[in-house]
């Protein structure tokens, strides 16, 4: 009887035992349909490049929510097997980049079992950021760029640098997030993904898909060196990766005004007094060189007296920073003269904004038979070739 109790009583504790084991591994089972993680990779067929070959994209799931980004790899679609993932064959292409896509898929899993163990739930972003070196936390190429854009605003706010050149770099960061977007899938970029081709690709960007100009693209990637600079100084970035990259700006025939094109602009009688003012300050420029900018902050200390019994004109360019000196000739003077009291803060002129000025310019050109063909804006005064050989008696007629 003992042991027949002996038995009954281990037989109801063992499927007690093996019920509650059972009722674990169902609520493990559950938990595990929950979270699902999944790692496919498959080609981005819609944006074949000019050899053909098209990108292989990385795609994370976890519990439906999906996350993708571009492995940098490039093959020929005739070569991918569907079903598997997979480069078909056993040529070296095709165990050189199954060999990649294996490493990618190994990294993204340990990351994975990583992100599970220390925080306990996993995310589709915070998984693909992790893998890609971008968790929140870490330093990333457009995260040093916003910073320097603050940097930069608070200069221009203290005067040492101008708004023109910071609205470059703000689009600049525009093309360089829309391109690493539309080509790899990332909404950001660590430091090691700034290579040579990285710069090669985002040149051809400008190019093919942006429609951007030769020299357009010189001066963005000058500014793109600039940070690039700045991040290997900072010990960001380990190498240079525009150590492979070439370009150089194109001579460019930006046209001046002829002597009889510019007689005619100064004895034009202009209706509006907006108009006069522009074309006065575009005469001003044409002979002392002065550029837009260095109009619109010219103040009254800045015009003085020499030894040698004339007015000079004793500025640093707001461009380069560089020191400049002109001699004012008559006509210069009467325009400062004829406008001495209309601006406020010790300025020289009421300079009015670069669009309202080239609006003027053209509007005025208009009118004027000999300019109708050719594109007068504020810059080209700057470029315009000046013979002081000039009718300037009858020049001055009008100032008088």
């Amino acid at each position: 009887m003992l042991y027949f109790s002996f038995l009954h009583s281990f037989s109801y504790c063992s499927v007690a035992h093996i019920g509650l084991i059972l009722s674990l591994r169902i609520v493990s089972m559950e938990t595990t349909k929950k979270s699902t993680f999944k790692v496919l990779f498959y080609l981005k067929k819609n944006a074949p490049k000019k050899n053909g070959k098209v990108t292989v994209m990385c795609r994370i799931t976890v519990n439906g929510n999906q996350s993708a980004f571009s492995t940098k790899l490039d093959i020929s679609a005739s070569n991918w097997d569907l079903k598997y993932g997979r480069v078909l064959g056993k040529s070296r292409e095709a165990q050189d980049v199954n060999g990649k896509l294996d490493k990618i898929r190994l990294g993204i899993e340990e990351c994975y079992s990583k992100i599970l163990k220390n925080e306990g739930a996993v995310n589709s972003t915070k998984l693909k950021n992790a893998f890609l070196g971008m968790e929140s936390g870490e330093m990333t190429f457009f995260k040093f760029y916003e910073q320097f854009l603050s940097d930069y605003e608070k200069k221009v706010n203290s005067g040492l640098r101008v708004n023109g050149t910071r609205s470059k770099y703000k689009t600049l960061l525009r093309h360089l997030r829309n391109f690493v977007l539309t080509k790899y899938g990332y909404s950001d970029v660590s430091f090691n993904d700034l290579t040579p081709d990285f710069v090669q690709d985002f040149d051809y960007y400008l190019r093919d898909d942006q429609s951007l100009t030769h020299n357009t693209i010189w001066l963005y990637m000058i500014g793109f060196t600039t940070l690039c600079r700045l991040a290997m100084s900072r010990k960001h970035l380990a190498f240079n990766p525009f150590s492979e990259y070439k370009n150089t700006k194109k001579d460019k025939d930006r046209g001046y005004l002829l002597r009889n094109e510019l007689e005619q602009l100064v004895t034009f009688n202009c209706e509006k007094k907006k108009d006069e003012l522009v074309k006065d300050l575009f005469v001003f420029s044409c002979f002392t060189g002065l550029s837009y900018s260095d109009m619109k902050g010219l103040r009254n200390s800045n015009i003085q007296d020499f030894f040698d019994s004339n007015q000079w004109i004793i500025i640093r360019r707001k461009k380069t920073a560089t020191s400049s000196n002109v001699m004012l000739l008559d006509i210069p003077k009467m325009i400062i003269e004829k406008y001495a009291g209309f601006s406020k803060d010790g300025k020289v002129f009421p300079v009015p904004s670069n669009t309202v000025c080239n609006d003027s310019l053209k509007r005025i050109s208009q009118q004027i038979e000999c300019l109708k063909e050719k594109k007068v804006t504020f810059h080209l005064a700057r470029h315009s070739i000046l013979s002081f050989r000039l009718q300037i008696s009858r020049l001055q007629e009008i100032f008088s």
